[in-house]
């Protein structure tokens, strides 16, 4: 860590919990940018004219370079300054996003969100590799808590100012709120964060290239899923593309004398099992928000405002769950903590299962809240006990390594759900209807007119459709809790709070095989 790294009469930051609101402000940028402009899209695409095709590439150029860029923008963040390589995607978001104002036509769009996606790709492993760099374990859930509850609030709340923004200006609002946004993060980074960084070390052009291609085909194949399926001839060559690069990449990390992402991290039993049940929940949250948005407008006819209001229970139970998790983890570990909120998500996924055309919001409202008390209770103990076994000096790139897995889990989660609700919309519609009615609820209700048989039709095979993703949720979010009981462990009294090496985390992976919880 450099040297203007001020400490406080306690060995801690004096001004940690102002450099924490500079991360949840840098963090609320992405989450907001990203869900404000589902709403905006059709106000968006009537404006420019844009095809199916080209709103595609608008909403998926973005999460392309994101996620191919993840780890070696965490690595270069360990090697140049975690700061600066966030205050960098801070001005390249920014800037992005106010060229995007003056936007014409789909393909300046396009181009406005892929540099959008470059800058999230330099802020986001940045945020959390601070995160543990300033705080130390006995605060760090906590700070975990306050990061994870703003992150939800902007989740929930971007919709409803997406609504708002549309109905009172035009889309251009969207990207114009990240700027003022942006230059607060900037400047209280700049007044309050100290610099920190890895030693120096070799760099990695070819592990970075080789994750880039990796990812940035892995996530492609997995987006096209329910357009082209997982193996037809273009998803197969993408999908060749991502295993060939990828296994090259882990056989050239294990290679290399310099690596860009330690892999040893993951010989230790809390960040693989971290990890694994960190995917294994996002692709059961994956498809949340595109399924229950979907039933709340066309089901129960909600506007898109009173829609992401209606995703108020989960994010105020999820602040609850926040707090309540940040004190009992102190007490209790993590692991109880992660196996009893995982428990509580699934049952919510359960309670999802039994919803009907005829139900209303009250079963969904109740299971957004249990929804919301589980992941509060669960999402920062799991981040926290995986953050907990990297080296302070690879801080950078192993948050990465957790973006980047969460990012691939996320993704699969829309892509498999997404083709699930689909394809078992398609199969409860009846013989005979037409094919824009059995493409999706949004077709059949178009075509519907006055014809309320169709409607209550549709509505009744999407809810059907429904239950089925809610269910696959549901086991994944119970095999992701199965998972950290099984690999994951408490750390014992008196452990060191941060292994200072990748050796030191091999050798506490060892250490954890034998420790009870």
């Amino acid at each position: 860590m450099s040297a203007d790294h001020v400490t406080g009469a306690e060995g801690r930051n004096p001004h940690r919990w102002w450099i924490l609101l500079v991360l949840c402000l840098s963090s609320l940028v992405l989450v907001v940018d990203s869900m404000a402009l589902t709403v905006a899209v059709p106000s968006m695409t009537a404006d420019l004219g844009a095809s199916a095709q080209d709103t595609q590439w608008i909403l998926d150029s973005y999460v392309l370079v994101f996620a191919g860029l993840l780890l070696t923008s965490g690595s270069l963040g360990d090697r140049f300054g975690r700061r600066k390589i966030m205050i960098i995607g801070l001005l390249l978001f920014g800037a992005a996003s106010l060229a995007a104002t003056v936007c014409t036509n789909p393909g300046e769009v396009i181009a406005a969100r892929i540099a959008m996606g470059v800058g999230g790709a330099l802020i986001m492993p940045s945020t959390l590799s601070i995160l543990i760099t300033v705080f130390d374990e006995e605060e760090r859930n906590k700070a975990m808590a306050a990061w994870g509850s703003v992150s939800m609030l902007g989740l929930v709340g971007s919709p409803v100012l997406g609504g708002v923004l549309i109905n009172h200006f035009s889309w251009h609002s969207i990207f114009f709120i990240n700027v003022p946004v942006v230059a607060l993060a900037i400047l209280a980074g700049l007044l309050l964060m100290p610099e920190s960084k890895g030693p120096w070390q070799k760099p990695d052009p070819l592990g970075a290239v080789l994750s880039a291609v990796g990812m940035t085909a892995l996530i492609w194949w997995i987006i096209e899923i329910p357009q082209h399926g997982a193996f037809g001839t273009r998803s197969l060559v993408t999908l060749i593309i991502a295993v060939v690069s990828l296994i090259g990449f882990v056989v050239w990390e294990n290679l290399s004398s310099a690596p860009m992402v330690p892999l040893v991290l993951f010989r230790n039993r809390n960040f693989s099992g971290g990890s694994l049940s960190l995917t294994l929940v996002q692709i059961g949250n994956g498809g949340l928000l595109l399924v229950l948005t979907q039933y709340l407008q066309f089901v129960l006819g909600y506007s898109p405002v009173k829609a992401g209001l209606a995703f108020l229970p989960l994010a105020l139970a999820a602040l609850i769950g926040n707090g309540a998790g940040a004190k009992l983890a102190a007490k209790a570990g993590n692991r109880p903590l992660i196996l009893a909120g995982m428990l509580v998500m699934a049952a919510s996924f359960a309670l999802l299962t039994t919803v009907s055309a005829d139900t209303g919001f009250a079963v969904p409202a109740t299971a957004l809240g249990l929804l919301g008390l589980g992941a509060g209770l669960a999402m920062p103990a799991a981040v926290g006990a995986l953050m907990a076994t990297i080296p302070p000096e690879q801080a950078g790139v192993g948050s990465a390594l957790n973006d980047t897995i969460q990012q691939a889990g996320t993704a699969l989660g829309i892509a498999i759900l997404g083709s699930l609700l689909s394809s078992g919309f398609a199969s409860e519609m009846p013989a005979g209807m037409p094919e824009q009615a059995k493409g999706s609820i949004a077709g059949a209700l178009a075509v519907a007119g006055g014809d309320t048989g169709l409607v209550r039709t549709a509505r009744e095979a999407f809810t059907s459709a429904m239950s089925t993703t809610f269910t696959v949720s549901a086991i994944g979010v119970l095999s992701a809790a199965l998972l950290a009981v099984l690999l994951m462990r408490d750390r014992k009294a008196g452990t060191a709070a941060d292994p200072q090496s990748a050796e030191g985390a091999a050798a506490e992976a060892a250490e954890g095989a034998g420790l009870a919880a």
